[in-house]
């Protein structure tokens, strides 16, 4: 038996909304992308298959990889059980010629294609991208709507890096501009793609405005001894100088351990539960935060088809439970509250379409 939801006007309108852009966008297929390199292959599949355990809508993945992982990729996604309803592209890693060695060695290895994909994905009207350790606890569809909350300067949206500025990165030790008050994590990023090449940029080089292609190649020449998170933070720096552009997210769109490891301080997720989880930091295969590990150890091991109450969330509340000598796993219970959610109402789904 799942416990009641219990969440009050906030859920309420939120459904509501919900059901209102899915309802005027019926058909609508999610695009998601991910960038996957080195041993990231394991790590980028269960991603995906917390995107297609909940999601509604017809999803479309673009998977950005390293050529000698593509055949493991097609072989695993192959044999998912969701012919029709999921689909996936297979690229190979690009960067612009004249400057792809630059491109290459910033902070991780490939993590910078993903400023590329307004470019090379010219046909995709809106993108969600979100790095490999992302987990969805809650159907892609919550996060693909906030695209019709995007007001008409609005390009893009991504949760800030920080909620406490006493324990923030940029707002102590960034020597470049930052968005905010404690700067945006890139990790799960929502874009209108067809915005994003139309914009022209201000910014700190020329009093021209620079549109996306021309803009990310005099950036990294400006701030590259300067920048410590490569990618993430040349968006800091363009959202910087274009705020308005910029839609954020509360915290629980994007959980990561500093959210808890201090002390909880995503007051969204103690509320309403993560609704996307962040594994950074390898947070996922080693035992420094057991709490994240046993969300990703669930999902990971969970069998299509199974019953997600016995297979998935009974044995994951049993595990979170040890963790309660950590910080984060004190506050476990946010852990599984939206997950516990997302399955009564796939049940409830389910239910009435018989």
């Amino acid at each position: 038996m799942l416990p009641s939801d219990v969440c009050g006007m906030n859920c309420f309108w939120e459904a509501a909304f919900r059901y209102n852009y899915m309802k005027t966008h019926p058909s609508e297929k999610m695009h998601l992308a991910v960038v996957a390199c080195g041993e990231r292959l394991e790590e980028t599949v269960t991603m995906l298959r917390s995107a297609i355990i909940f999601s509604i809508k017809p999803l479309q993945f673009h998977i950005f990889a390293e050529d000698q992982l593509h055949k493991s990729f097609k072989d695993i996604l192959d044999d998912f059980p969701y012919e029709g309803r999921v689909n996936y592209t297979l690229y190979p890693i690009t960067f612009p010629t004249e400057s792809a060695a630059e491109w290459k060695k910033l902070f991780k290895p490939c993590a910078s294609q993903r400023l590329f994909l307004p470019l090379i994905l010219k046909n995709v009207d809106s993108l969600l991208y979100v790095d490999t350790d992302i987990l969805f606890l809650r159907p892609v569809d919550d996060i693909w709507s906030f695209l019709g909350k995007f007001n008409s300067t609005q390009i893009a949206a991504m949760a800030p890096e920080h909620e406490e500025p006493r324990i923030g990165w940029y707002n102590r030790f960034a020597r470049h501009p930052y968005y905010g008050v404690t700067g945006i994590n890139s990790g799960v990023m929502l874009m209108n793609m067809t915005r994003i090449r139309r914009k022209y940029f201000k910014n700190d080089m020329t009093p021209v405005r620079l549109q996306w292609g021309e803009i990310l190649m005099p950036l990294l020449k400006k701030y590259k001894l300067n920048i410590t998170w490569g990618d993430q933070d040349l968006l800091n720096i363009m959202f910087f100088h274009n705020p308005e552009s910029l839609y954020v997210f509360p915290c629980q769109w994007n959980y990561r351990p500093d959210h808890c490891i201090y002390g909880s301080n995503c007051k969204e997720a103690e509320e309403e539960g993560i609704f996307i989880l962040h594994g950074n930091r390898g947070v996922y295969h080693d035992d420094k935060q057991p709490t994240f590990r046993a969300v990703y150890e669930a999902i990971k091991n969970y069998s299509f088809g199974d019953d997600l109450v016995h297979s998935l969330l009974q044995p994951l509340e049993l595990e979170l439970q040890k963790t309660m000598h950590t910080y984060c796993g004190r506050v476990y219970k946010v852990f599984i509250k939206q997950l516990t959610k997302s399955i009564r109402h796939l049940y409830a789904r389910r239910s009435k379409g018989r």
